[in-house]
């Protein structure tokens, strides 16, 4: 077996081609575009290169490529939480635990020369909402756009290898009709009859003002969270600007309390229903069969990205108001029978539970992993946010 740095048109060309090869058979497959991922590793367009680095390979055998990897540093992170860890990503491997262990040797070698003494994965070069976590539990249903996917075998892969679940991440399930349970139901009545609660769709032609309200209630929402780092306005922006070709200003709602900020709900359609007939690349031809499926409905489903409530107002029934002005504008459009909720890790007990008062139900369980170094060290799970 011989490894090879994806350092030019070939090299990049095998990396893309591998799932293709490994999921032939899987019918819940669906590929993630490759300008997607070129974007995660293009120096231009990733941000964390201002503060970080990356690397991947591919492996082979006789010639035929039967596995690849990714590694990354993010230097601004580890400051942050005062650690050293390093990440590996999109992985990808054949039936093969000798082949496993050698991509898992090779981004360790080079995440330990960097000076680091833990590895996180599978995760991203980028935010946490693409590409995280690995697949545990129900691998008979479809990934989400941008989530992760993978054959049940990786998973002793990593285990075996050395790598313990840091934290668990769920994703939920609920019907575009579905009630709330009676308890949130009556806040929700409560809050929607104070004329200082206001609710609000985005709108495509103000997103500068939206992207604003988002940075502001996700800056306190989340500030508790491990390495957390806060969130700039130019980040705000690129997130908006990101989402803005595909975004139905149906699915985005903000909630206000005289004026300010204090609740967001972020969904988009579940563009993998028509990803899937794309074939992983939005070349003319692969925009010319999105544009055909956008507009005759193949989306039925939407995926909740984004979902933040201010700490002052948490615990008071927002949520459930949120959720259910988004029930009154889906099921008057009609477009929509369900939603699937992003993943939420084990260590945010308190969201998990207003997810499950929302009428939510558990769909899927990833993980994400951490290997330690130093084999004799304490390993110690994520901290439950209080």
């Amino acid at each position: 077996m011989t490894i090879s740095t994806v350092n030019n048109a070939k090299t990049e060309k095998e990396f893309h081609q591998l799932p293709f090869d490994i999921y032939k058979n899987d019918k819940n497959w669906v590929p993630h575009l490759k300008q997607d991922i070129e974007k995660v590793f293009n120096k231009k367009i990733n941000k964390f290169f201002r503060h970080g680095e990356a690397d991947r390979w591919i492996l082979q055998k006789e010639g035929k490529t039967i596995g690849r990897i990714t590694a990354f540093i993010n230097e601004k992170a580890n400051k942050k939480s005062n650690t050293k860890i390093g990440g590996i990503g999109f992985f990808e491997c054949i039936e093969d635990e000798a082949a496993a262990f050698a991509l898992f040797d090779t981004a360790k070698k080079w995440i330990e020369s960097k000076g680091m003494d833990t590895i996180e994965g599978p995760v991203n070069f980028g935010e946490k909402d693409k590409y995280w976590g690995l697949i545990t539990d129900n691998f008979e249903f479809p990934p989400y756009y941008n989530q992760n996917y993978n054959p049940a075998y990786y998973v002793p892969f990593f285990e075996n290898y050395g790598f313990k679940k840091y934290y668990e991440q769920f994703i939920f399930y609920r019907n575009t009709t579905d009630e709330l349970i009676p308890l949130l139901k009556e806040k929700s009545v409560r809050i929607r009859k104070d004329p200082k609660f206001t609710f609000d769709t985005i709108k495509k032609n103000n997103l500068e003002k939206y992207a604003e309200d988002f940075r502001t209630i996700y800056n306190r929402a989340w500030v508790k969270h491990e390495g957390f780092v806060g969130m700039e306005k130019r980040q705000a922006m690129t997130i908006m600007n990101t989402i803005k070709p595909i975004l139905d200003e149906d699915l985005i709602h903000f909630a206000y309390y005289d004026g300010r900020p204090v609740g967001f709900f972020i969904a988009l359609p579940e563009i993998n229903q028509i990803f899937k007939y794309i074939n992983g690349n939005l070349n003319w031809w692969g925009k010319l069969k999105f544009l055909y499926h956008k507009l005759r409905g193949t989306c039925t489903t939407f995926f909740g990205l984004a979902f933040g409530i201010d700490p002052d107002f948490q615990g008071k029934g927002l949520e459930g108001a949120i959720f259910d002005e988004c029930k009154r504008v889906v099921n008057a459009n009609g477009s929509y029978k369900d939603v699937v909720i992003t993943w939420i890790g084990d260590f945010n007990p308190k969201m998990i539970h207003v997810i499950e008062n929302l009428g939510a139900t558990k769909l899927r369980t990833l993980a994400t992993y951490r290997f330690l170094m130093d084999r004799d060290a304490v390993f110690t799970r994520a901290k439950i946010i209080n």
